[in-house]
Formats: structure tokens, C-alpha cells, sequence
């Protein structure tokens, strides 16, 4: 006989099958910190729903034989769990289901909540994402802009000391992978990528960067404000106080650079040649005289990111144009953003549900199900529990389309 009993442990399995194979944005990124749940929870600790990551302590050089002893400062990014899933009803009649059908249903139960996982994920790295490329939005669909596109968010993650490792990624929005299909077709490729591209429509590997398309990239809108002056010498920290914010809002996620404000290698801490970038934290009204930016200005000691404070009375420029809107495909080491896929606690018996969980590679789904007597309808929940943090923001960059 074909046909199976549709149990919680049936569709649990199926579930997490399709969580491992579909997740995009998510394969890439770092998988560690849900040990800091599951190995507290099997030690009979709960850390709860939020915890904070440690960030390693940096410290300086010392010249000479003399020692100066470096106090030790640790940074914490906290990470805070969600759940969500995707609910299904089956009759009687539904209930006993050929293995195909079972796995349609499952797929389209799962659609959306990859799809959630994802677009947060990437909605994350839209608003703590700081570095950004092509403030014109130019397609980048001639050989020479698309080279430049990709050589230019390497020469960005170089800048910022990310590893020369083979954990490059660079997540596509459609029309960025379709622009880059066409720019990258007459590089000097291997014939089989060459081959695949032409098959699957896809840019495959190429200058140290895997590449996925995903449909969830965000897209950030441009407030009407124009850029003021800097208001004030000598400003560090996460606010910079500037002239009153002219024209309109100055909105969440817009990125800027300040006047005579350069970036530092984060390890020698000697100037990149290029304006540092930062991202506005919060909306910002018109007439407004202070915007919070990530990430603070640091101009000295272990953690500088910056070769000075900004000039006052000079503008400061808003990357892009007023009022218009851009895609966030990004380029990220996988250090850059986390994700923390955790099992959810059992189902307490008693209940009369059936429960069932599936975990692997640091996925995790819960499938719960109970009997609605009075409709004659299986209920079947499938739950993910999760969260997102973005570890180590300059080690991505945001290419604008």
C-alpha cells in the first residue's frame, strides 16, 4: 500500500527536510550561537528568550619593551528569539495521504515560513548593514560594471578585515542576478558555468563570492530630508548633532557619511582612503537638530573604527537620492549575521495533542496535533522558534539596485 497514516512525526520530518533545502539568505550566515541555548537548556538552564553574544575584546599594539597592561572590554549583541509557523486542517477523509500528497501540503506549509526566516533575515541586514555601494543605482549589466560591483564589495569586506576564507556570500535581489548574468557573460569562465548560467539563469561562483538570488531582499526608501551641517567639533559616540534636518523625514536605515570622517582597518587602524559610512537608527523629523547612527564614532584605543570626529560646519551626504527607493542586495562574510534556530519546548502531556521533533544542522521543527471532534478535523501546527542578530555588521555591504 502506497498510502501512509498523515502523523505529527510524519509531517515533522517532512518539514525540516524542506526548512534545510529551501532556506536561502540562511544557509549563509553563521549557525553557532544556538549551543548557547540547547547546551544551557540540557544543562537544566533555561537562558530565556534572549541572550547576549559576545563580541572578542580587541587591543592595541605596544611599542617597546616596556609593558602597558590593557584593560579587557567585551562588547555584547543580544539575539532574541521569535516563533511563528504555518497551521493545517485535514479532514477525516484527508487524513490518510499518499506520500506525494503529503509532501505537496507540507511544501506549501512550509512556503511561508522560509520565506519569513528569510525576509527577516534580510530586513535585519537592511537596517544594521552601514557599508553601501552605487549610490546611483546603476544596473550593473555592462562587463565593466558588473566586475566592478563584485571587486568592489571584496575591496569593502578586505577594508574591513573580513577572513580570506571561502565563506563569501552575495544574496541577489532578481534583477541585480539578472543584471550580473549578462554583465559576467563574456569573463573567461569555465565552460560548465558558463553552461549553468545559461540553464538556470543563476550567477554562479565567481571572484571569491557564492551567490543566491533571493526574492525576500529588502528594499529601503529614501526620506525627502537633504543633508545640513555638522553642528559641533569633536563628536563621538552613537548621535551626531547637526543643523536643523531640512526638507523632510530623514528615515530609518538611510546611510550617510560625515565630513572628513574616513574608515580604519579594524585591525591596524590605519585609514582606508575611504568616508566612513553609517546608518540612521531612527526616523528622523524635519527640524530635527540630532540623529542617532551605528555605528558610534569611535576615534581612539582598541575598538577606533574612524580617523577623527567630523568637521563642523561642513554637510554631511546622505547616500543616494531624496525620496527614492533602492534594493539591499548584500555581500557578507557569514561572521557578519547569525541565526539561531531553537527546539521548542515539549507538549505537555495530558493535552491529548500528539507532538513530534525533528532538529538537524541547527534546524528545528515542531509539529503538534490535535482532534477537533466537532468538525471531524485534524488540527496540525508546525512551529519554528528563532532569531536573527547581526554579529559583525562591517564585515557586509549592501549593493544599492
Amino acid at each position: 500500500m502506497s498510502n501512509v497514516l498523515a502523523t505529527s512525526s510524519i509531517v515533522a520530518k517532512e518539514a525540516l527536510a524542506v526548512l534545510e533545502n529551501m532556506l536561502g539568505f540562511s544557509h549563509n550566515v553563521n549557525r553557532d550561537y544556538e549551543d548557547e541555548f540547547t547546551g544551557n537548556m540540557s544543562r537544566g538552564y533555561a537562558p530565556g528568550q534572549t541572550i547576549n553574544i559576545k563580541r572578542p575584546p580587541r587591543y592595541t599594539y605596544r611599542d617597546g619593551r616596556v609593558a602597558v597592561p590593557q584593560s579587557t572590554t567585551e562588547s555584547t549583541i543580544p539575539l532574541t528569539l521569535a516563533q511563528g509557523g504555518s497551521d493545517l486542517s485535514f479532514s477525516s477523509a484527508e487524513r490518510t495521504l499518499s506520500v506525494t500528497k503529503l509532501e505537496d501540503k507540507v511544501y506549501a506549509a512550509m512556503a511561508p515560513v522560509l520565506n519569513e526566516i528569510d525576509r527577516r533575515g534580510l530586513e535585519m541586514a537592511r537596517f544594521s548593514t552601514f557599508n553601501a555601494l552605487n549610490p546611483t543605482y546603476a544596473a550593473a549589466n555592462t562587463q565593466a560594471l558588473a566586475i566592478s560591483a563584485l571587486t568592489g564589495i571584496n575591496r569593502r569586506l578586505d577594508e574591513m578585515a573580513a577572513p580570506m576564507d571561502r565563506n563569501r556570500t552575495m544574496t541577489l535581489s532578481p534583477g541585480l542576478n539578472a543584471d550580473l548574468v549578462t554583465g559576467l557573460t563574456g569573463l573567461f569562465n569555465a565552460q560548465d558555468t558558463i553552461a549553468k548560467q545559461y540553464r538556470s539563469g543563476r550567477v554562479e561562483n565567481a571572484l571569491g563570492l557564492a551567490f543566491e538570488m533571493d526574492q525576500n531582499i529588502s528594499t529601503h526608501t529614501n526620506g525627502a530630508a537633504t543633508a545640513t551641517n555638522i553642528n559641533g567639533a569633536n563628536q563621538i559616540g552613537s548621535t551626531i548633532t547637526v543643523t536643523a534636518v531640512a526638507a523632510g523625514t530623514l528615515t530609518r536605515g538611510t546611510r550617510i557619511t560625515l565630513p572628513g570622517v574616513f574608515a580604519v582597518n579594524p585591525q591596524s587602524r590605519q585609514s582606508t582612503g575611504v568616508l566612513a559610512q553609517f546608518i540612521v537608527t531612527a526616523d528622523v523629523a524635519q527640524g530635527a537638530t540630532s540623529i542617532p547612527i551605528s555605528p558610534a564614532i569611535v576615534t581612539t584605543g582598541a575598538f577606533q573604527n574612524v580617523t577623527a570626529s567630523p568637521t563642523t560646519g561642513q554637510p554631511y551626504v546622505i547616500f543616494g537620492a531624496a525620496s527614492t527607493s533602492y534594493t539591499c542586495s548584500v555581500g557578507y562574510h557569514k561572521d557578519a549575521f547569525t541565526l539561531a534556530c531553537v527546539p521548542l519546548q515539549a507538549v505537555p502531556t495530558g493535552t491529548g495533542a500528539k507532538s513530534s521533533q525533528e532538529s538537524r544542522n541547527g534546524l528545528s521543527v515542531r509539529v503538534t496535533e490535535g482532534y477537533d471532534v466537532t468538525n471531524d478535523n485534524s488540527i496540525m501546527r508546525i512551529d519554528v522558534l528563532y532569531g536573527w542578530a547581526a554579529t559583525y555588521p562591517e564585515l557586509a555591504c549592501v549593493y544599492a539596485g
